[in-house]
């Protein structure tokens, strides 16, 4: 699939979509619960379903309420299926991964498309020690892996993802973890990690911290059976990123439906909001964006490495050199996301520099007409459909298609602004 923007100026008021990292804690946790999980504004990205797809293969029951819910029964991992594919979500392989390892039974763990590049030495390093037998190919995919997993006191790796920590915190709680602690060595993306804890909290586990280094279980979980435990899935700060950035550059809007003391780590995108100078308010129902004189600005995306294409998108339009640091988070994405955000906004006029963690953007030079390609990763190919919004005439978007893996609405949302977008 193609997509066509022109250059456009968009007005209007837009709910955010929801989040697909509290979605697919929302999935786990429900597997992991005994009873009835009710979850209101599920997501409806290829992550989300590649989510309940692998519950559902690892024994839970998913039955459609309305348009508005899903209720998931559960009794527990006990799986139905040899295999669980996890489709293209880096989340999804590693959280599910020490979850799907609480079972006895031998079971095989794939996924898709770049998924079968991204490395998994972790857990060929971390499982062995927890009792589950594990063989890789060569650190990659398939995994075959035989549990049960035995919680004990191990030190951990967060450098690479907090993906992984996810895992096995989830896996822990739910094992009964008691006296045991984990300890992690250099944890990135720390507000991810709290918002795991805070799934975990809502689903009744209690898990405390030293600044993000040992996290500690005390006391066993009771498998009670939880009848009407109902989760709300927050709006997703990592897709609003791109809107509020559209509205920076394009016009003014209003995105509803975001929760500004939300964990999720992509809110630090206000701050590079303001910092750029443009018109925004902030309010606890909606956030109001416009387009004023941007100018550069500086930004750690250390521990929120998917605001680097939104960002990206936004300093373009910025007079100056903007730099943003946390390049090596970039290495194992979708794609190499430093080298694709560099080659593909190149193709647009926008010179970009990668200086050790950094990375420079030169803008206010003007975003040309360009045919350029999503490089199959759903943020490369929104950040250049926002681009496009002021660029000086039509940018295509090849393999546009990529935006299903997070956030399948994105043209026709932005249509709704009253951009113009032609699909073919």
């Amino acid at each position: 699939m193609n997509a066509t923007i022109q250059p456009s100026i968009i007005s209007g008021d837009l709910f955010a979509p929801a989040s697909k990292s509290s979605m697919q804690r929302a999935c786990a946790a429900a597997l992991l619960t005994k009873g009835t999980t009710t979850i209101n504004n599920p997501g409806r990205s290829n992550d989300d379903f590649a989510a309940l797809d692998v519950i559902e293969k690892l024994g839970a029951v998913i039955e459609k309420i309305n348009n508005t819910s899903i209720q998931i029964i559960s009794r527990g991992v006990s799986p139905k299926n040899k295999e669980i594919n996890c489709g293209e979500s880096g989340l999804g392989i590693r959280m599910f991964t020490p979850i799907a390892a609480l079972s006895s039974e031998a079971i095989t763990i794939n996924g898709t498309g770049s998924l079968l590049t991204r490395p998994m030495n972790f857990f060929d390093e971390i499982l062995p020690q927890l009792g589950v037998a594990i063989k890789s190919n060569a650190g990659r995919l398939p995994l075959e892996i035989q549990g049960p997993l035995q919680p004990a006191n191990i030190e951990v790796d967060g450098s690479l993802s907090s993906q992984f920590l996810t895992g096995l915190l989830m896996a822990y709680g739910a094992a009964g973890a008691d006296n045991v602690t984990i300890t992690v060595k250099d944890l990135k993306s720390k507000p991810y990690i709290d918002l795991t804890l805070q799934v975990m909290e809502k689903f009744g586990w209690q898990v405390t911290h030293e600044n993000h280094e040992r996290f500690h279980f005390n006391i066993p979980i009771l498998q009670k059976s939880q009848e009407n435990l109902i989760y709300t899935v927050e709006g997703d700060w990592s897709g609003a990123a791109f809107l509020l950035v559209a509205g920076a550059i394009a016009g003014d809007i209003t995105i509803k439906g975001l929760d500004v003391f939300s964990t999720q780590a992509d809110k630090a995108v206000l701050q590079a909001l303001i910092d750029c100078g443009c018109r925004i308010s902030i309010q606890s129902e909606q956030i109001e964006i416009g387009p004023m004189p941007l100018k550069a600005f500086h930004f750690n995306a250390t521990d929120c490495p998917d605001l680097f294409p939104p960002l990206v998108a936004l300093a373009s339009f910025c007079e100056g050199t903007t730099v943003i640091e946390g390049v090596s988070r970039l290495a194992h994405k979708e794609s190499n996301r430093a080298l694709t955000l560099q080659d593909e906004f190149g193709k647009l006029g926008i010179e970009i520099t990668l200086q050790d963690d950094l990375m420079l953007i030169k803008g206010g030079t003007g975003v040309k007409t360009a045919v350029v390609h999503s490089r199959h990763d759903h943020r490369i190919a929104m950040a250049c459909a926002v681009a496009a919004l002021k660029a000086e005439g039509p940018v295509s978007i090849e393999e546009a298609e990529a935006i299903n893996k997070s956030y399948p609405n994105f043209y026709e949302h932005l249509m709704q602004l009253g951009a113009k977008v032609h699909i073919q």
